[in-house]
């Protein structure tokens, strides 16, 4: 009776504590320098949601439009329509690679993939370019070292007397 007794207080614990732990594992504790954040209200998360949801329509500018863009866009565009030498000499010169993958960042996926398509095209045609010069300055080269054989060949025989037999 005692060792049924003390099978099935095992038995018990083991379904209490380390079957719940290995069928529903519990996730580690924090760090002791882990401080709690505290629910936010209801206003705070309206108000994070809206800053969220305004950020993602600023994020996709470029295919919703000009109506929702965000603040620093506005100011962009209202300096832009104001006559300036500085903002002419700007419009002038093309962006580099570095502002063009800036802005197509800012756009998303849509804007970022041609941009990122650019850039392969544009160096993989300067690789191809670099490779084309390479090889016909090998051929020129192996070439000129052909025609010096023929010719020293060509020396080499006229120097050496003719036996006739």
């Amino acid at each position: 009776m005692m060792k049924l007794k003390i099978v099935s207080r095992k038995v018990y614990n083991y379904v209490r504590h380390d079957l719940k732990e290995i069928a529903f594992p519990s996730s580690l504790p924090d760090p002791p320098h882990v401080k709690k954040r505290r629910k936010l209200t209801w206003k705070e998360w309206y108000l994070v949601l809206k800053e969220a949801s305004r950020l993602y329509a600023a994020s996709w500018v470029r295919d919703i439009g000009p109506e929702l863009r965000p603040n620093d866009y506005k100011k962009m565009d209202e300096c832009e329509k104001k006559p300036s030498g500085e903002n002419d000499v700007r419009k002038e010169r093309e962006p580099s690679t570095l502002e063009d993958l800036a802005v197509a960042a800012r756009g998303g996926v849509e804007t970022l993939k041609p941009a990122l398509q650019r850039i392969y095209m544009t160096r993989a045609s300067a690789y191809r370019d670099a490779l084309k010069s390479f090889i016909e300055g090998y051929q020129d080269g192996i070439q000129q070292v052909m025609e010096k054989k023929k010719d020293s060949k060509a020396q080499g025989e006229e120097d050496k007397p003719r036996m006739s037999t």
